[in-house]
């Protein structure tokens, strides 16, 4: 997925798909929902509803792709990688630039290196306060596809990080360090919702 960080979405073109154009408006439609929760509520409830609103969205999202694609539950750290690279291109397009890779036989990592939603967020003078709901979108999508998953955020482009990264396993999850560790760890499984504990480090989440 390539495409200019500084290229907005706005109408399609004449020649553009109908699916980018789809695209184009829910992108819209999710900033000015989540920029009026903002002023009226505050930015806590925002970004509290927005994790909800993502969650449930990318659940449903990758329910429907999993039987469209006839992918059975419990799938393996390549499957996932292959899953999640095909429904991050249906959900976003060339506005979110991400790769997944395999890095043994039940692990993966995915590291996101443009997201235009900061970029928008960042013009409208309302990325500080931001919480990326990142890790319940990723729990959406593995309860969508049915797989338990043990997932960390390592980096993050919100918190100054060089992209936002993850690292996955398909095998038993390790033990959640506490709160006073300075990790952290978010864990998704096919019926679970994904905790987070905030690293002080700017960009950097987990060892």
């Amino acid at each position: 997925m390539t495409s200019s960080a500084s290229q907005a979405p706005g109408p399609a073109d004449a020649g553009g798909s109908t699916a980018d154009l789809l695209r184009q408006f829910w992108w819209l439609h999710d900033a000015r929902w989540y920029q009026g929760v903002a002023r009226r509520f505050g930015q806590d409830a925002a970004n509290e509803i927005n994790a909800e609103a993502m969650q449930f969205v990318t659940r449903r999202i990758a329910s429907v792709y999993a039987r469209d694609e006839g992918l059975r539950p419990g799938l393996s750290a390549a499957g996932l990688a292959t899953a999640l690279t095909g429904i991050s291109e249906l959900m976003t397009g060339d506005s979110v630039e991400a790769a997944n890779k395999v890095t043994g036989e039940e692990s993966f990592e995915t590291a996101v290196t443009r997201n235009f939603a900061l970029e928008m967020l960042a013009r409208a003078g309302t990325l500080e306060g931001y919480d990326c709901p990142c890790p319940q979108m990723r729990a959406g999508w593995f309860e969508g596809l049915k797989t338990e998953v043990d997932d960390h955020r390592v980096e993050c482009l919100r918190t100054g990080g060089a992209a936002c990264r993850f690292q996955s396993s398909t095998s038993a999850p390790a033990a959640t360090p506490d709160a006073a560790s300075g990790v952290t760890t978010t864990t998704a499984t096919a019926t679970g919702t994904a905790t987070t504990e905030t690293d002080a480090v700017p960009g950097k989440e987990t060892p």
